[in-house]
């Protein structure tokens, strides 16, 4: 199972995905996340195809922990839906929770532009503002079960 956490910046991703990791065999799950594949790959190109290019690599790798029966928690903001698409045509075990906030935050000048919003029946939608890190990944746990 690959678990995807995404969203603009600073909405509770990488948060997240380090408090669902407590949920999980860490012997059997693996955590992906979008800024430390950044300087992994040494992409600081935030332009869209920069952007692209960076998530196919995310994927690729979720794919491939996906095939060797591993669950996958990714948190990166994956903001096109071509990049989700491409997820989702590798993996038929994709879980997208999108998580949102409204309350600033201090980085809404890093947010994405040319986000493409989610098609919300495909995914679980969480705002970050309204609960605790706890209620959230308890949320997100009932959600992928």
């Amino acid at each position: 199972m690959i678990i995807v956490l995404f969203g603009q910046p600073h909405s509770g991703k990488t948060t997240l995905a380090n408090e669902l990791w407590g949920y999980f065999d860490s012997y059997t799950t693996e955590l992906i996340d979008g800024d430390e594949l950044r300087e992994i790959f040494q992409n600081k190109d935030f332009s869209r195809e920069g952007r692209l290019k960076n998530l196919q690599k995310a994927s690729d790798i979720a794919a491939y922990l996906d095939w060797n029966n591993k669950d996958v928690i990714v948190s990166v903001v994956y903001p096109y839906k071509e990049a989700r698409d491409y997820l989702n045509s590798l993996s038929d075990d994709v879980k997208w929770i999108y998580l949102t906030y409204t309350k600033p935050r201090g980085r809404e000048g890093f947010h994405v532009a040319d986000f493409e919003e989610p098609e919300l029946e495909n995914f679980m939608q969480i705002n970050t503002d309204n609960q605790s890190i706890e209620e959230a990944a308890d949320k997100i746990m009932k959600y992928v079960e």
